[in-house]
């Protein structure tokens, strides 16, 4: 078997599931789960229906590079909200099978086998990221994203040595888990970096559409790096999904768009291992990145249930609505895990431990400990009701 194989971590939800093995939830309550970032609104009708009106395209073969239908939408979608109006719909972008399996098979293609050794990664992070690093033979560097750094993890301050050692960044914002969103002048300097150093940035913005204000939306790196004057997108990648903007997660739908001579080396390797989209959910996925009500739609949804849960906890947990995303990340009595034990013995609900979301710092400190991960997806009746059973324990 691959060695790396070994150095691989258990799942978060692996971990969860022993935490709370042998533990029974009080009679009476159904269970709440808020720990599995899935989203629960309905899928668009305009995806459903495209699906429907082009089945038989499930009786072919997709490409690895994806419908010109698709890509061409994508690029639009790229141009509206970012002002990214200068993408090649056949250079710039890549369709893929969800992010999930993108964000780790990049760092393979990026830094597997290459003579720079270190891959950057927010602490806490999404797991997803350690491991593609310790697959590629890399060095993960753990950079911490605390209360103390505004939870954007200070890469600028790791000095030379370990830049010019970086081969790839992972960016992520807004972050799961603390849903802190990188300001544009954050992201100018990581870009600065990216040049100056030589590494490739890989941007996950896959929470980028939900977010509290409409009239704020978050930044993203090719609409930072072209108002930089930054044309070519030279070691920039964004990679966006149809999971959380268009709470398709069971379509496996995402994008990875930017620099093309990137992508053109990527692309090849994606035609030995890349999962391809089927034909009619490709050609539903471009029609979903041509609508936003739907979205404006699903952030009024996750407004309300922000306001549901918060305004029954207010004053019992000191929590912070997230810049974006749909989760909470709550400093939480007693530690992560003691609190998970006990809100699922006497709530059934079901929360993720923040430790299980990072690893210690040099000092043994991991700074998930004190939190816990809630992913607040039931719908704004459920949410309330898991305010309210929790205030009870709390």
């Amino acid at each position: 078997m691959n060695p790396h194989l070994s150095e691989l971590h258990p799942y978060p939800f692996e971990r969860l599931r022993d935490l709370l093995k042998g533990v029974s939830p009080a009679d009476g309550l159904s269970p709440i789960s808020l720990g599995i970032g899935e989203p629960a609104l309905p899928a668009p009708e305009l995806f459903l229906s495209t699906v429907m009106a082009e089945k038989d395209g499930f009786s072919r073969y997709p490409t690895t590079a994806g419908d010109p239908r698709l890509r061409q939408a994508i690029c639009g979608w790229l141009s509206r909200r970012y002002g990214a109006d200068d993408l090649d719909p056949a250079r710039h972008v890549v369709p893929c099978a969800g992010t999930r399996e993108a964000l780790f098979s990049i760092c393979q293609a990026v830094a597997g086998g290459g003579n720079r050794r270190k891959v950057l990664m927010p602490n806490p992070f999404y797991q997803i990221y350690e491991g593609a690093a310790l697959w590629a033979g890399a060095e993960p560097v753990y950079v911490a994203a605390t209360e103390k750094t505004g939870f954007l993890p200070d890469y600028a301050g790791l000095g030379e040595t370990v830049l010019r050692d970086t081969a790839l960044l992972y960016l992520c914002s807004p972050n799961n888990p603390t849903g802190a969103v990188a300001p544009v002048e954050y992201m100018r300097e990581l870009i600065r970096l990216s040049a100056r150093y030589g590494f490739v940035i890989v941007s996950d913005e896959c929470y980028g559409e939900i977010y509290p204000d409409e009239s704020t939306p978050p930044p993203g790196i090719l609409g930072v790096a072209r108002d930089m004057g930054h044309r070519d997108y030279t070691g920039l990648l964004a990679f966006h999904s149809l999971s959380k903007r268009s709470s398709l997660p069971g379509a496996r739908s995402g994008f990875v768009a930017g620099d093309a001579a990137l992508l053109a080396s990527y692309l090849k390797a994606r035609t030995y291992f890349g999962s391809t989209i089927p034909l009619p959910i490709q050609y539903a996925s471009a029609a979903v990145w041509g609508d936003e009500a739907h979205v404006v739609a699903n952030r009024a949804a996750y407004r309300r249930q922000f306001d549901a849960f918060l305004n029954e906890l207010d004053g019992h947990l000191p929590l912070v609505r997230p810049q974006g995303g749909f989760c909470l990340w709550a400093r939480v009595p007693g530690g992560g895990e003691a609190f998970s034990r006990k809100l699922f013995e006497r709530c059934n609900i079901t929360v993720l431990p923040g430790a299980y979301l990072a690893r210690p710092d040099g000092s043994g400190v991991n700074p998930g400990a004190d939190y816990v991960r809630m992913a607040l997806v039931e719908g704004e009746a459920r949410c309330a009701e898991a305010a309210r059973r929790m205030r009870e324990v709390l």
